[in-house]
């Protein structure tokens, strides 16, 4: 069983939507890898097994996708859908594996 670490996911979900704006403004692709910039470092603070990083990378993609379309339905103008959701829970849990791999496996941040 995976004990989830709610603040690193809120911590990963506030870089990867400042990373992926900032990003995003210089290139198509840029917020993407702030995404998968965000999602590696929360892999790397979380430690433990693939599956840990997997899991808590999955979580900020999801829950970043939700915020991004939430600000889309109020009136902000941010591009998010459905289809997204699932991208950035792609792209989380393969950022949160490399986060765990560069920080080696099996060893616990905190």
């Amino acid at each position: 069983m995976v004990y989830v670490r709610w603040n690193t996911v809120i911590i990963g979900v506030v870089i990867a939507i400042i990373l992926g704006f900032v990003l995003g403004l210089i290139s198509a692709s840029g917020a993407f890898i702030g995404f998968l910039i965000a999602t590696i470092y929360v892999g790397y603070m979380i430690g433990g097994d693939y599956v840990n990083g997997a899991i808590h990378g999955a979580l900020v993609g999801i829950v970043a996708a939700i915020v991004l379309f939430i600000l889309a339905l109020i009136g902000f103008g941010v591009a998010a859908g459905l289809s997204d959701i699932i991208i950035l829970a792609i792209i989380g849990a393969i950022g949160g594996v490399i986060g765990v791999l560069i920080g080696g496996r099996g060893r616990s941040r905190f």
